[in-house]
Parts: structure tokens; sequence; C-alpha cells
């Protein structure tokens, strides 16, 4: 009798593991929940399902995690999804600043269109005086401005 109990024991349990999902099906089951999450890829040994790939940052990781804890067949869920790190902020753009000679030069083929205009260049620094019409104005500096000086002093007087 009691071996008799011990056999149908054993075949109770190996009928209970044998009607477990296998590897193949969990991981079926797991590419089919996650078949709109690119990058990111799970393989299944002995219920241990494993995580790899990409996902965007924490909560994508641990929502990807829960889902696939939630499949029927998964023992445990080991979770190597990288996180990249976040974009560094690319730096500024440096500015370039002409030299003294040829930002006079650049300087003086702008104003020369400009009657009553003159001016100076010192130390990048480009300092306008004379008079000039309103609507001339707003023209002139943007074009001087265009020559990267360090700064434009306007002392104009606008007629």
């Amino acid at each position: 009798m009691k071996m008799k109990s011990i056999l149908l024991g054993m075949c109770l349990a190996f009928s209970l593991v044998a009607c477990g999902p296998k590897d193949e099906e969990i991981q079926r089951d797991i590419t089919e929940k996650l078949r709109d999450q690119p990058g990111v890829h799970v393989d299944v040994q002995d219920g241990v399902a494993t995580i790899s790939g990409i996902c965007k940052d924490d909560a994508f990781k641990q929502n990807i995690e829960n889902t696939v804890k939630g499949i029927k067949g998964v023992k445990s869920v080991v979770n190597n999804c990288d996180i990249p790190a976040p974009d560094a902020e690319p730096a500024a753009a440096a500015v370039i600043i002409n030299s003294d000679s040829t930002l006079d030069k650049s300087v003086s083929d702008v104003v020369k269109d400009y009657d009553g205009v003159s001016a100076t260049v010192v130390g990048g620094v480009v300092t306008l005086s004379g008079e000039i019409k309103r609507n001339e104005l707003q023209p002139l500096i943007q074009s001087l401005q265009e020559l990267k000086p360090k700064k434009v002093e306007n002392k104009l007087t606008i007629k």
C-alpha cells in the first residue's frame, strides 16, 4: 500500500510538472505581449525570463519587467535591460570674433553705403557716429552684427 501511495504521488507530481507551460510556450507568450516594444528581447530557460536590450528609462524598464512577471509559467525575471545615459547638451558654438584689421575693412565696406555715418574699430568693438535716417538704422546694425564684432556701440543721431 505504501508503494502505491509513493507511485501515485510521483505520477501526480510528474503530471503537474508536465502540465505547466514549457519554455517555448512562455517565450511565445512574452514575445506576443512585447511585440510593440522594439529593442527589448527576452530569453526563457527553465521558467526564468532574462530581459535584455535597451529601455528608454527606469519606468519603461519596470513596466517591461512587470509585464514579463505576469506571464503564466514565469518563475522569476532577471532584468538586464540597459538604460542609455541621457544625451549631453551640445556645447555652445564658439563665437568667432574677427580681428581688428579684417573687421575694420569689412565695416568700412558696409558703412560707405550710408551717407553721414562713420565707424571706428578698436578691440573688436565697432563704434558708430554721425547721422542716419530711421529706416536705415536697423539694416546697418544688422549688417554690422553679421561681421561678428565683440560689440556695436551706436552713437548715431537719427534724422
